[in-house]
């Protein structure tokens, strides 16, 4: 049988977990603290527990911590781009960023994944598992045991669609978020999605204070059906629908990402036809140039392109921004490294 993770378990579910082994209530407010704010990687760092605790706790349960099995470092602008390992032997990306509003870190939701978008190298060899809320939040504690710096923004938009790992997404929010945790704003946690119209309408159900981010890529089906095979299950008009239940529900904005595809997705009539699909929605526009997959013919936009697609926008009155690009110099871009150091290993 498996072990409970005790880093998996909420403060009230610990308490629970204690009091039916025999332990005192308070322990729990201890050991909850030593995990999810002084990051400790063992139960044998709690050292205000008794030493026969802590070797009961070691033996008795699973304690999730991830090893560093590569690190790069941008030499353009300091990014860091990890690969951990998880204890089953599958490996995950996680990316640190240094932004003048504080730190940003980038993290895995699933092993691999199932969305197969066309011009993605994390979806090439398919889902393998979802991550526990412990190995979600994990990403964050080892970047900042590694970095010596706190963590201000959470962005689940690496390996994985989040909305296929509900349960654990949700169960990680509410424990990063916490006040017994790292304390960090919903409003400082970006999720994203590719587009699962009911999960997303479940999501806006909870009420979180979080910025939901759509990958939305094309502003017609036919477009999107060739780039992103989800489309074939949620139509745009579905996914819009979706969008505006999530707007009504929690007063928050929608941002969309758009990558720009040379040839795809980037002329000035594909702008257009999106102006009209956003215009008098609450919400913002991410366009990112492509980076670029070996096993994929896909080419970035131009710059000249992409200049031309935001001011097209603009003029339309969409909120629209060009993502600043970091770590290219380190393959930072979903999924990248994640496949190369699997061919290496294989």
């Amino acid at each position: 049988m498996d072990r409970k993770d005790l880093k998996n378990m909420t403060k009230e579910e610990l308490t629970e977990e204690l009091i039916a082994i025999g332990e005192k209530k308070f322990r729990a407010g201890q050991m909850y603290d030593w995990m999810h704010k002084k990051l400790a990687v063992s139960p044998m760092e709690m050292t205000n527990l008794s030493e026969a605790f802590r070797r009961k706790l070691c033996e008795t349960y699973s304690y999730t911590t991830l090893e560093k099995a590569v690190m790069l470092t941008s030499k353009l602008d300091g990014t860091r781009k990890y690969l951990f390992s998880l204890a089953d032997g599958n490996v995950i990306e996680s990316v640190w960023m240094q932004y003048h509003h504080g730190n940003s870190v980038c993290i895995s939701s699933q092993v691999g994944c199932r969305m197969g978008c066309t011009f993605c190298a994390s979806t090439l060899g398919g889902l393998v598992r979802n991550l526990t809320a412990a190995e979600m939040l994990e990403q964050v504690y080892a970047i900042e045991r590694d970095t010596g710096e706190r963590v201000a923004n959470v962005v689940v938009m690496g390996t994985g669609e989040p909305l296929d790992n509900y349960e654990n997404l949700i169960r990680f929010i509410h424990m990063l978020c916490s006040e017994d945790g790292l304390n960090i704003s919903q409003r400082n946690v970006t999720v994203s999605t590719c587009g699962l119209a009911p999960m997303l309408r479940r999501l806006a159900d909870e009420k979180l204070a979080i910025t939901p981010a759509l990958s939305l890529h094309a502003p017609n089906d036919e477009l999107r059906r060739k780039l992103m095979p989800v489309a074939k299950s949620y139509s745009i008009n579905e996914l819009m629908e979706a969008v505006d239940y999530y707007i009504e529900k929690t007063g928050r904005r929608m941002s969309f990402e758009y990558s720009l595809i040379q040839g795809e997705n980037d002329t000035e009539a594909l702008a257009g036809e999106l102006c009209r699909l956003l215009k008098g929605r609450n919400c913002h526009v991410n366009l990112i140039p492509v980076n670029p997959v070996e096993e994929r013919e896909y080419k970035r936009s131009q710059p000249a392109n992409v200049l031309s697609f935001q001011k097209f926008l603009e003029k339309a009155g969409i909120n629209v921004t060009i993502r600043r690009e970091m770590g290219s110099d380190i393959n930072a871009a979903c999924g990248q490294l994640r496949r190369h150091f699997e061919e290496e290993h294989r």
